[in-house]
């Protein structure tokens, strides 16, 4: 699996989190009636809040890795950084960069530039 590909998938993934994260569990946990089965529902999945924290850490390390090696400038790998944290936007981002990269940096969507395996 090559660093883009890496990158898609972990945007997709701290994506959906960060959207199950603010749209569900926030709004049940606080908003909800005390002791409802609603609200109970909203803690329990809070715990994705910590998960979504974990990948989004990862996440950072490839996209920043991506952007040294598609020479991206200093303000677009702040965007592209940063839109783990918006609910929603880490998607629009997310195709912005597929473009750009296929654009700009073809060979990081080829398997032709991974090293080959030492077995």
């Amino acid at each position: 699996m090559t660093l883009f590909n890496v990158y898609r998938v972990l945007a997709i993934v701290v994506g959906v989190l960060l959207a199950i994260c603010s749209l569900v569990a926030l709004p049940l946990k606080y908003l909800a009636t005390e002791g409802t089965g609603l609200q109970t529902f909203g803690e329990d999945i809070s715990i994705l809040w910590l998960v979504h924290g974990w990948i989004f850490m990862v996440y950072v390390v490839v996209a920043f890795v991506l952007s040294r090696r598609a020479e991206w400038t200093t303000t677009f790998t702040l965007v592209v950084l940063v839109a783990g944290l918006v609910p929603l936007m880490i998607f629009w981002v997310e195709r912005i960069v597929v473009a750009k990269v296929r654009t700009e940096a073809p060979d990081l969507t080829s398997d032709a530039q991974r090293p080959a395996s030492l077995g």
